[in-house]
């Protein structure tokens, strides 16, 4: 799946078949962020890029391989209620920074 933004500056999670799979999103974010809630999480290391978990660019909807500029629906979430986020790339570049001290 990747999500695609509408003109109206909306936006749906499809996948490569048309199929809207949104809800389920919807659905997975807010379940993770419950779960965050209740074990008092700060920090998430997500899957960079994703429909779901993507910090920063995901895919831009066309199945192309291209990304933009974005966030996931539950990396952005987690975020908007102060967690901080790191891609499984930005975590790994932050703990070599600090072990180089």
């Amino acid at each position: 799946c990747e999500i695609v933004k509408g003109d109206d500056g909306s936006i749906k999670v499809v996948s490569k078949y048309g199929k809207d799979c949104t809800s389920n999103f919807i659905e997975g974010a807010r379940k993770t962020l419950e779960i965050c809630k209740s074990a008092r999480v700060d920090k998430a290391i997500l899957q960079s890029r994703s429909p779901s978990c993507g910090y920063g660019k995901i895919y831009d909807g066309t199945f192309t391989g291209k990304l933009i500029d974005g966030n996931g629906l539950t990396a952005q979430l987690l975020s908007e209620h102060g967690i901080k986020i790191f891609t499984d790339k930005s975590w790994r570049d932050t703990e070599d920074k600090q072990t180089e001290h």
